[in-house]
């Protein structure tokens, strides 16, 4: 992404609230242009947990694109 000119922070990091005390924080692979959260794996199968954490990632982030991307297998799907 550096190298096409496209905006990205690396390893994104955000605080967690609840009722108004941090509680910890968040951490999101890759937030392209401040609107994409991107969520890299690396596994054979992806599982419902997998799925979860990248919806959970919008919700907090409050973004309405997500890209979940599993390396871990020979065909690329979408």
């Amino acid at each position: 992404m550096h190298l096409r000119g496209i905006e990205h922070q690396r390893e994104f990091e955000m605080p967690l609230l609840y009722k108004g005390q941090d509680v910890g924080t968040r951490r999101v692979d890759f937030l392209v242009n401040g609107e994409i959260s991107v969520e890299i794996k690396a596994i054979i199968n992806l599982e419902d947990v997998h799925w979860a954490q990248a919806v959970n990632y919008l919700e907090a982030y409050n973004l309405q694109t997500g890209l979940l991307i599993n390396f871990g297998v020979k065909k690329f799907t979408i």
